[in-house]
C-alpha cells in the first residue's frame, strides 16, 4: 500500500516510516501540515496517516475538513498525542477513520492500516454475488443456482431472497421484510409475507436436502443451513 506520513516529530516519523517500508509498504513523508495536505490534494494514497498538532497553522484537524469537504475518501488515521475522550471524538466527527494516541504499538498501528484500506478496497466494489451453502445469486443478471441448478424467481420473490440472504443467520421480522421488499411502512393486515415465503420454499427448498429457509416461531424467519 501507497501511504502518505504527516508527522513533525522526526523520530515519530523516522520510526513509522522505517517500519512500514520494511514490511513492503511506500511512505511518502511531509513534515508540516501545508506540506501535507498540498501532497495529500495532488497525489493518489492507500491510506494516511495523520499528525493531529501540526506546527505552521495547518494542523490535522484543518487537512481533514477540507480533504472531506473536497471530496477526498482515502482512508485516514489520525495520530495524536491527546488522549481525552472528547479529543478522540472530534477527531472521528472531523472525518478520521480511525484514532491511535501516542505511545503507539507499531504493530498495531500497521494492523490498523492495513484494516483500513482492506476495508476501503471492500467498498469500493459493490458486492454483485451472495452465496449462502449451495445457493448462489447474481445481482446483475437476477440469477438463481441451488446446487449449479437454474431457479426462476418472480421479482418479488428475488427481492425476497436477496433481503434474507443479505440477513443471513440473523432472524429476520415480519416489519423488516415490509420494509425492505413491499416499501410498506405500515401493516397491511394480510398473508402476503406468508404466500411469498410459501411459494420461496417451493422453489430453492422443496426438491433439495436441506432447506435454508425457517420459520422462527413468534418472531419471523431466518435464512440459514
Amino acid at each position: 500500500m501507497r501511504v502518505l506520513l504527516v508527522e513533525d516529530d522526526q523520530t515519530v516519523r523516522n520510526f513509522i516510516a522505517k517500519g512500514l517500508t520494511e514490511a513492503g509498504h511506500l511512505v511518502e513523508q511531509a513534515p508540516d501540515g501545508k506540506q501535507g495536505l498540498a501532497l495529500a490534494t495532488t497525489e493518489k494514497f492507500d491510506v494516511i496517516v495523520l499528525d493531529r498538532l501540526l506546527p505552521g497553522g495547518v494542523d490535522g484537524l484543518h487537512i481533514l475538513a477540507t480533504l472531506r469537504n473536497s471530496g477526498h475518501n482515502t482512508p485516514i488515521l489520525l495520530l495524536s498525542a491527546l488522549t481525552d475522550v472528547e479529543d478522540k471524538v472530534a477527531g472521528l466527527k472531523a472525518g478520521a477513520d480511525d484514532y491511535v494516541t501516542k505511545p503507539f504499538s507499531f504493530v498495531e498501528l500497521q494492523a490498523r492500516l492495513e484494516a483500513l484500506v482492506r476495508r476501503n478496497r471492500n467498498e469500493a466494489q459493490p458486492q454483485t454475488r451472495l452465496a449462502v451453502s449451495d445457493l448462489e445469486i447474481d445481482l446483475l443478471s437476477r440469477s438463481v443456482l441451488r446446487a449449479g441448478r437454474k431457479i426462476d424467481l418472480q421479482p418479488r420473490e428475488f427481492r425476497l431472497l436477496e433481503f434474507l440472504m443479505r440477513h443471513t443467520g440473523q432472524v429476520v421480522t415480519r416489519t423488516m421484510l415490509l420494509e425492505g421488499v413491499w416499501d410498506y411502512h405500515f401493516d397491511p393486515q394480510t398473508n402476503v409475507i406468508d404466500v411469498h415465503i410459501s411459494r420461496l420454499r417451493q422453489k430453492i427448498d422443496k426438491s433439495f436436502d436441506r432447506p435454508l429457509v425457517h420459520t422462527v416461531r413468534n418472531a419471523g424467519y431466518i435464512l440459514q443451513e
